[in-house]
């Protein structure tokens, strides 16, 4: 069949998945056969394809179509994730362009234009996923929003707050001003940024004495309710049960003890503000003080405020630091680097806010979901992240679960009084009025005197169900696809996401399922630039991963992303590498070109160079499966490509495609051709993972098949024992070899000049092939050249090439004088630390055995460069 001269990969990966869609190679149901489960770490709705997706993707895409090749009935689940904050800030985002406001418009309306946006935009990343490859089981499709995800959501709240396990509660949170929400701690990320520590001076009642206290954020002033001190602190001894006068608010409050406060910080006092501060929050508990709320909800302040009402909080740290200045209230201020706690989501200055929240208690979940972890009944891969885990199970906090949003599923609490318990939790508001008839006793209590909470669910609360949902193990705990799919096999994740969804996964699948959501969990790094910066769009340098693929094709992507992305460890992007992952592609098209350009003699007998190249190469295929099955049981994919691109490259491609390559002109036997394209059917399986498009459209060309042959379900070759000898004998036969064209190389002589090899042994095990890759006459066993010649030395087998009569022998013999002398100085530098005591007593056998054979090694060079010395 004649194939095209240069691969387009475009054409080709456009054919291949319209095929494997057609065919419904993707799609998997419960049958016989053992279940190999993913569920996809489901995406932003609104997202678009990055290159930590790109990594992840991939990765995921590798263990399913191995799988699938292995016998399994693979089945990758993808889906999207309605991202609460993202989605909800880009419709606020969009309405206010159209001067309409969210509030205005009221819940039920801004929903449907969520809604429209998720439609128009939501599907924009699974279509990118398409093109890298991805074999998702798209017929089975979710969305963290849908229906019946919605309802599981529901019904495991109403559970969980049934079991105790959810309660409201009045507590301080992280309010994200942006997002006009509140956010979990996990969301909140601290960064390192230059203020100024201001030194305020609050006059003692009574006196004229001035407390200094240092803050750095004088806009908090007006929540102030005390001042306080360490008890053990000398310097205030004299000021215990007085008052200060907060500076502008002229407000009168007591000065308290507690030895929280760090004698050594700013002043020692510290101004307690329990609405804005957590640390102070908790003193305010601790010593029954009121609490000041001066912020609103878009972190201005407020009529507490004074003159200052209205305006931003960091607006008015300027304005207030300059009239204490112009009053004589602030000492001096300098610069201050602390950690402010920053939005994960949006990236704002987090504003502590005391609120009414929904929470979930998380030490009865978090016992059983750690233990399972420990005993690596969940393996991590890298291990190293069990420590990281094990130190937030065991430091966990109560999960604060409810979001001032509108997209996302509405907390199902309905409200039927102005009371503090005036409330039912039901699934719906039917049921709600049946509960709230018989908590309030009020029968005559209507649907429409109850109120639902407004607030909407954390997004992780949807996303922590996410392998049981799925498969609506929720709503319909015994159906087949849950009972066949779960728990799932693998788990591939950044380990950015371990608290946010991985442990909750375990501990959710411990509590609704009785079994782990999946038996390992493989943890990517994170995609950096060549600076170490984690790529992102602000900093504008991520390239588009959708160019790459234009560019580079999706198999070059794909190959050229995994070459680096060794488990748990950050990948330092660089183009180049999707350009090594196209050369390799090339490299493997070329050489299916160069075998199908081939004239086949069915008369001809295989030569004894084609049967050495061909028993040596199917062992080394064995090896190299045995190999890549051992990576890839540890999760080392990056190291089990790697192998295989050196099968390929260097064992196929450049030792055995050339030891069995006819001369020009002349033709190959039809054993060795069809043991060859068998070898390249077998390399082919093993690549598919990696790049699925280039080997199916070369196992399609091979030979003709049908729709059960195609190579997406064929089954991969196992391992068989391998025979180290012929393997340990070609390695010998690579070196001769190599030693061969290094001698040529370094006298600038034509590979197609004939020479001959004399050698200290009577036979080579693969000498037909030595004779014809080193372009050999003769070999000369068991014999030793009386002229002039080039010696090298493979292991304890001297070889030996007479020198060409064109060369210049006294300058052959200046450079082996050169080479003899170094070499002499080197044997004496070994034997220098060889005869050294303290080092033979003290270092390890290991290291003695090698500075050993670089004696053995030196004295049997030096041996041989004598030899050649007396000939020249």
């Amino acid at each position: 069949m004649q194939i095209a001269n240069k691969y387009n990969p475009q054409e080709t990966e456009q054919k291949w998945y319209s095929y494997w869609l057609e065919n419904n190679y993707f799609h998997s149901t419960p049958d016989d056969r053992p279940p190999y489960t993913i569920v996809i770490p489901p995406p932003n709705v609104t997202g678009i394809l990055h290159m930590g997706h790109m990594l992840n993707n991939t990765i995921q895409d590798v263990l399913v179509r191995r799988a699938r090749m292995q016998g399994f009935n693979a089945c990758w689940v993808p889906g999207t994730d309605h991202a609460s904050i993202a989605t909800e800030a880009k419709v606020v985002a969009k309405l206010k362009e159209q001067g309409i406001s969210k509030k205005d418009i009221g819940r039920e309306e801004f929903l449907k234009h969520a809604w429209d946006w998720t439609h128009q935009y939501g599907g924009t990343i699974l279509e990118q996923l398409k093109k890298l490859g991805c074999s998702c089981d798209w017929d089975r499709t979710r969305f963290t929003m849908e229906d019946n995800l919605s309802k599981s959501v529901i019904k495991v709240f109403v559970d969980l707050y049934n079991k105790g396990l959810i309660y409201r509660g009045y507590k301080m949170i992280n309010w994200d001003p942006e997002a006009k929400t509140n956010i979990s701690d996990e969301e909140v990320i601290f960064k390192e940024q230059n203020g100024k520590l201001f030194y305020l001076k609050y006059k003692i009642l009574g006196s004229d004495e001035f407390l200094t206290v240092a803050t750095t954020r004088p806009e908090t002033i007006f929540g102030d309710v005390a001042v306080c001190v360490n008890p053990a602190d000398e310097r205030y001894q004299h000021l215990k049960g007085q008052k200060v006068i907060v500076p502008i608010v002229n407000r009168e409050i007591p000065i308290i003890e507690d030895d929280y406060v760090d004698i050594e910080f700013g002043t020692g006092a510290l101004k307690i503000t329990p609405a804005h501060d957590l640390n102070d929050y908790e003193i305010g508990k601790k010593h029954d003080l009121p609490m000041i709320d001066s912020m609103d909800d878009d972190a201005n302040l407020n009529d507490h405020a004074l003159h200052y009402s209205g305006k931003n909080r960091f607006v008015v740290r300027k304005e207030i630091a300059k009239e204490l200045d112009e009053k004589g209230l602030l000492l001096k201020s300098e610069d201050y680097t602390n950690k402010v706690g920053t939005s994960e989501r949006t990236g704002a200055v987090i504003e502590p806010k005391i609120s009414v929240q929904w929470f979930l208690k998380m030490s009865t979940l978090a016992k059983p979901a750690l233990d399972v972890v420990m005993d690596d009944e969940v393996k991590f891969y890298p291990e190293k992240f069990k420590n990281t885990y094990r130190h937030w199970m065991e430091n966990v906090h109560d999960w604060n679960i409810s979001r001032q949003l509108w997209w996302g599923q509405q907390i199902p609490a309905f409200y039927y009084g102005d009371g503090e318990n005036d409330f039912v939790v039901a699934e719906t508001i039917e049921d709600a009025l049946v509960l709230a008839r018989e908590k309030s006793q009020i029968s005559d209590l209507q649907i429409s005197n109850l109120k639902q909470d407004e607030d909407a669910l954390d997004t992780w609360f949807s996303s922590w169900l996410w392998p049981i949902s799925v498969f609506e193990g929720i709503l319909e705990p015994d159906n087949k696809d849950i009972n066949y799919y779960y728990p799932t096999s693998d788990l591939v994740t950044g380990p950015d996401i371990i608290f946010f969804w991985v442990a909750r996964m375990i501990m959710s699948g411990l509590e609704y399922r009785k079994e782990i959501p999946f038996k390992n969990v493989y943890f990517t790094g994170i995609v950096r630039d060549k600076q170490r910066r984690k790529m992102s769009k602000s900093l504008g340098n991520s390239p588009d991963p959708i160019d790459l693929i234009d560019k580079y094709g999706a198999d070059g992507v794909r190959v050229g992303i995994l070459l680096s992305s060794a488990a748990g460890n950050d990948l330092l992007f660089d183009e180049d590498l999707m350009l090594q992952g196209r050369n390799f592609a090339t490299k493997i098209w070329n050489a299916f070109k160069l075998t199908q350009g081939w004239t086949k003699d069915e008369n001809m007998a295989p030569n004894d160079a084609d049967q050495q190249a061909i028993n040596w190469f199917a062992q080394q295929l064995n090896k190299s499966i045995a190999e890549m099955d051992d990576h890839f049981s540890k999760f080392r994919i990056s190291d089990a490509l790697h192998v295989l691109y050196k099968l390929i490259w260097d064992d196929f491609c450049s030792w055995y495609l050339e030891a069995i390559k006819p001369n020009f002109g002349e033709a190959i036997s039809v054993e060795v051709y069809n043991q060859t394209l068998s070898f390249f059917e077998e390399l082919m399986k093993l690549l598919h993972p990696f790049m699925p498009f280039l080997s199916e459209e070369i196992w399609q060309i091979i030979a003709k098949r049908d729709v059960n042959n195609a190579l997406i379900v064929v089954q991969q070759k196992k391992a068989e024992k391998v025979d180290d000898k012929i393997i340990a004998d070609f390695d010998f036969t690579k070196e001769v070899i190599s030693g061969i064209r290094n001698y040529r190389q370094s006298k600038a002589i034509s590979p197609r000049e004939k020479i001959e090899l004399f050698t200290n042994v009577s036979n080579f095990e693969n000498a037909a092939v030595i004779l014809k890759l080193a372009n050999i006459e003769n070999i000369h066993f068991n014999e030793k050249t009386d002229k002039p010649s080039f010696s090298f030395l493979v292991g304890s087998t001297e070889c030996s090439i007479p020198l060409s009569e064109n060369l210049d022998l006294a300058e052959e013999k200046i450079k082996t004088e050169e080479e003899l002398k170094y070499l002499k100085g080197f044997l004496i530098s070994v034997e220098k630390k060889l005869s050294n005591e303290k080092f033979m007593a003290g270092a390890p056998q290991q290291v003695v055995d090698n500075e050993l054979k670089k004696k053995n090694d030196a004295m049997e060079k030096i041996a041989i460069l004598e030899e050649k010395l007396k000939t020249l």
